[in-house]
């Protein structure tokens, strides 16, 4: 295998092989790469033709490679999900030295809330995962929202993440807070230090596989995957990433607590949880619905019956 004639042999094997599980993409992007490898360059080439951006595309050919020299063997059928072929750091998170502080592995029905109101709503209701999604440029309203949101949990076993505001999620002593990847990388390594050594437990919200390795390289609590499905919540940079994908990140990220977020609806739970994540994040499911606690209760009897 040292010629364009093989990489293109090899990305066709890989495309053939996967196609039917993820898709095509409508138009092939250009590829550009970073190594004359010819596992590497045909993994890559068939990401790309299979709808995967270029930056996923990049790290899976890397991936592809790894898995080659490792096994000694390259198979087009054998997608790479082995943490050490993405160097991705080691497993259990408990022996990492810059690990988060642990939450539980499964966290059931994680309900993404507006204000302390649906918190507590929520809370009372017994679901077990909470997040306070307020959203406010005043930094007082704010911090009575996470005040109260704190209070609104006392008493229950809802464990409280907090978004986006995380040292008044720290002053006001909430369980963990939640960051999206761009909020993630802004953080100056001081500040990353200030946030781990709370003992606030962080969940970082990925879209994709370069995001999930840039998540791990900070060893977050978990791991929340996303967009599964199209969502009018907010614009996404990147397309749903749907249910073939998800098992896919799933099955790579195995050694952290797993979210699935996104357009999840109950016609929909019981495929997201086939694919083994530990808890699914609703953000209208339960807001908008007629009965809230009814509704909380059933998905969260569905999550815990496959838990």
């Amino acid at each position: 295998m040292n010629n364009a004639n093989d990489s293109q042999a090899l990305a066709q094997a890989i495309v053939q092989a996967h196609a039917q599980r993820f898709g095509s993409a409508s138009e092939t992007q250009a590829a550009s790469f970073s190594s004359e490898d010819p596992v590497y360059r045909a993994a890559k080439a068939a990401s790309l033709q299979l709808g995967f951006i270029d930056i996923d595309a990049e790290v899976l050919g890397r991936a592809w490679q790894a898995q080659t020299q490792r096994t000694g063997r390259f198979d087009a059928a054998e997608w790479p999900a082995s943490p050490q072929d993405f160097g991705m750091k080691r497993f259990p998170l408990a022996t990492r030295p810059d690990a988060f502080a642990s939450c539980p592995t499964y966290l059931g029905l994680y309900a993404v809330l507006p204000d302390a109101e649906w918190v507590g709503r929520c809370a009372r209701a017994g679901v077990p995962t909470v997040q306070l999604r307020f959203k406010s440029t005043d930094r007082e309203a704010v911090e009575r929202e996470v005040r109260a949101s704190v209070d609104a949990v006392r008493g229950t076993d809802s464990l409280l993440f907090i978004n986006d505001h995380w040292r008044i999620a720290i002053a006001a002593g909430a369980y963990g807070v939640h960051l999206g990847q761009e909020d993630m990388d802004a953080l100056s390594a001081e500040e990353l230090h200030e946030l781990r050594s709370s003992g606030v437990r962080l969940g970082v919200s990925t879209h994709g596989y370069a995001e999930m390795l840039r998540a791990d390289a900070v060893s977050p609590s978990y791991i929340a995957m996303g967009a599964v499905f199209p969502t009018t919540l907010k614009k996404m940079a990147t397309a749903p990433q749907g249910v073939a994908r998800l098992d896919a990140y799933a099955r790579l990220t195995r050694g952290y607590p797993q979210v699935a977020i996104g357009g999840i609806d109950e016609t929909r739970l019981a495929e997201v949880l086939a694919t083994g994540v530990g808890s699914v994040a609703v953000v209208r499911a339960i807001v908008t619905a007629n009965d809230p606690e009814g509704t909380a209760a059933r998905w969260q009897a569905a999550i815990s019956k496959k838990n």
